[in-house]
């Protein structure tokens, strides 16, 4: 079985690649459980990263940390595929998501309870959670297009095209998102974006090629 050498310890590659399969489906469910039970949280106005305030924000914060952690790690699993930027990209993207953690989103738009509906002002953490976003989102963009380049390059054009839509449309909802200013058609796109993107890396660590 292949291995990946990390600091003295060795981790099969294969639990890598399974700790990146389990991430996407363990952050969309962790995200949707709190979306509908969570008080006053609009999944339809409200963009995950809010989850993080409040008293039960931990959950949401340990959501990136897990989920960061994993993909990280299967980027490592993925070392050799897509020659060297596909794996970094996507350790790019978890780096990413460990940000996020680190610099919570503001409160906004009425979450959590008792803030102002119309209450928009960005502190530090919100820009340092901005940024960590455009890290992440961007890693994640390039290694669908990176990888959408492998696939094609063995003749695999399903695949290829899969991974290259998936860059585009998470493109096209992350700058929606920026530009709609919270709207509920941008919200629900950049929504259904996270999920594509997540799927797309778990058939990615899925795949044998």
């Amino acid at each position: 079985m292949t291995t990946v050498t990390l600091p003295e310890t060795r981790v099969p590659a294969r639990a890598l690649l399974t700790g990146g399969v389990i991430a996407g489906p363990l952050y969309v469910a962790v995200w949707l459980v709190q979306a509908f039970t969570r008080d006053g949280f609009d999944i339809t106005r409200h963009p995950a990263s809010l989850l993080a305030n409040g008293g039960p924000g931990w959950i949401q914060t340990v959501n990136f940390i897990v989920s960061s952690l994993l993909c990280i790690g299967a980027a490592f699993a993925l070392r050799g595929r897509a020659g060297v930027w596909g794996p970094r990209l996507l350790g790019m993207y978890g780096f990413g998501l460990l940000l996020a953690a680190a610099f919570p989103a503001d409160p906004a738009a009425g979450f959590p309870v008792g803030t102002p509906a119309d209450y928009a002002e960005i502190s530090a953490r919100g820009v340092g959670h901005f940024v960590a976003g455009t890290i992440g989102f961007s890693g994640l963009i390039a290694a669908c297009l990176v990888f959408g380049r492998h696939y094609r390059s063995l003749g695999r054009r399903t695949f290829a095209r899969y991974s290259v839509g998936t860059g585009i449309l998470f493109l096209a909802a992350f700058v929606g998102l920026s530009a709609g200013a919270g709207s509920r058609p941008t919200i629900i796109a950049f929504d259904l974006a996270v999920v594509l993107g997540w799927t797309w890396i778990t058939a990615l660590c899925l795949d044998k090629r």
